[in-house]
């Protein structure tokens, strides 16, 4: 085998991927679907947000648009991609064992579009290891089958990798659209993704760092996917709303007494965004953010001399190396197998390292681009707070960068064999 198996691909887009990524793709489905078959078909949902997102593609199957599940108010708690794409599934009474379907069928998708990633950033060889890793890894097939947000986000990052790569190989006015309007995609489906448009945008430039084109149409059709979205928010909400009403939330549970000392150091806290006695139960969420935004920016200005053990708490929780029984109480409590987070945790301490050495082992360009979900993640997590489900959007990169390291040693080590076999037959 030559030395082009771990280099990038130069095969038209149209190539079909190898045997091998089927297989991984085969025994991934298999195992997705299997898990959501013999166990989580007829499990209820748990108090978490997939009571959210199931609600809402409810409403939306029978004519209501975005409100609140408990209260007659408009909803905007989280992004709407993940209750739309539910939706069309939605209209029976107990539509959660089809909603499953569309979180698994997301999840099998990704592992497709991981290999092709890693096929663009580094051959065959590597997209055949991305697809192995992407149906095995506990990080990414335990959340498929959740009514959650993860595996659309997960699948909306791994087709922005492989949609810049593609620009990049062929720019285009109609790749660099394709490219926004994903990114616009990603962003509805978690609001924190919005930080990846102007660094995906920025990542354009480094061909051509004159050529602002590119960067401009990204940018405009990622704004144009949102629009919509966003424009309906600032027409319904007392207080103004562009992506979601979850920020107040967010930030209220993660600047506070519980999120800066003891166990929960470094975590979200429920216990934070309780509603005290005297609060109207029909509040406008826009105000109850806003007043949860304010209280936690308050808190955080008093307590300034503990945000770097904070900070630090955080990022260990986000890299497993802190607080791991809270991350697996936590999954736990999002449905999550504990054993599959505990295996997830095993798996991440080994593949993280090798992502760092495969990602040095691709060109410059290539491995600035991956590393957006990396900057991406751990903005989020400095600014709010460490968990597996905050982390999940850098994990494309990890698949990748882990599968380009395992190709370009297995390569090595063949080439190395080969003159060993022919100095045998001499």
């Amino acid at each position: 085998m030559s030395t082009a198996d771990c280099s990038p691909n130069t095969d038209p887009p149209a190539a079909p991927l190898p045997r091998g990524v089927w297989v991984a793709v085969l025994v991934g489905a298999l195992w997705r679907f299997g898990v959501l078959v013999v166990d989580k078909w007829h499990q209820p949902l748990l108090l978490n947000d997939s009571i959210y997102y199931s609600g809402q593609a409810k409403q939306l199957a029978r004519g209501v648009w975005f409100r609140e599940l408990f209260v007659d108010q408009p909803g905007a708690e989280h992004g709407p991609l993940t209750s739309v794409l539910m939706a069309p599934l939605s209209w029976m009474d107990h539509p959660e064992p089809w909603q499953r379907i569309v979180t698994v069928v997301c999840g099998v998708a990704t592992i497709v579009v991981l290999a092709a990633v890693a096929r663009r950033v580094a051959g065959e060889r590597a997209a055949v290891v991305a697809a192995w890793i992407a149906a095995l890894y506990p990080n990414l097939w335990m959340n498929d089958g959740l009514v959650m947000s993860e595996s659309i986000s997960t699948l909306c990052i791994a087709a922005v990798l492989l949609a810049a790569l593609r620009w990049r190989a062929a720019p285009s006015a109609r790749r660099a659209v394709t490219l926004g309007v994903l990114l616009g995609l990603a962003t509805l489906a978690r609001s924190e993704l919005v930080l990846a448009v102007p660094l995906v945008a920025l990542w354009c430039l480094w061909p051509n760092r004159r050529a602002w084109r590119a960067p401009l149409l990204v940018m405009v059709a990622a704004g144009v996917t949102v629009a919509p979205w966003a424009v309906f928010n600032l027409v319904r909400f007392d207080r103004p709303v562009l992506l979601t009403t979850n920020d107040g939330t967010t930030l209220g549970g993660t600047y506070c007494n519980e999120a800066f000392h003891g166990p929960d150091l470094g975590n979200w806290s429920l216990l934070c965004v309780a509603d005290p006695p005297g609060v109207l139960s029909d509040e406008d969420p826009s105000v109850r953010s806003a007043r949860l935004r304010s209280q936690a920016f308050a808190y955080a200005h008093e307590h300034l001399d503990r945000l770097p053990v904070v900070v630090a708490a955080r990022l260990g929780r986000s890299v497993d190396v802190f607080g791991l029984d809270r991350l697996v109480d936590q999954d736990e409590g999002e449905e999550r197998y504990r054993w599959a987070s505990w295996a997830g945790i095993v798996a991440w301490w080994m593949l993280a390292p090798l992502a760092v050495v495969g990602l040095r082992r691709i060109d410059r360009v290539s491995r600035r681009l991956l590393l957006v979900p990396v900057v991406t993640v751990l903005i989020t997590t400095v600014l709010f707070y460490g968990a597996h489900r905050i982390r999940s959007p850098l994990e494309p990169t990890v698949v990748v960068g882990a599968a380009v390291a395992i190709a370009t040693w297995s390569a090595t080590r063949r080439r190395a064999q080969l003159p060993a076999k022919a100095g045998d037959g001499s």
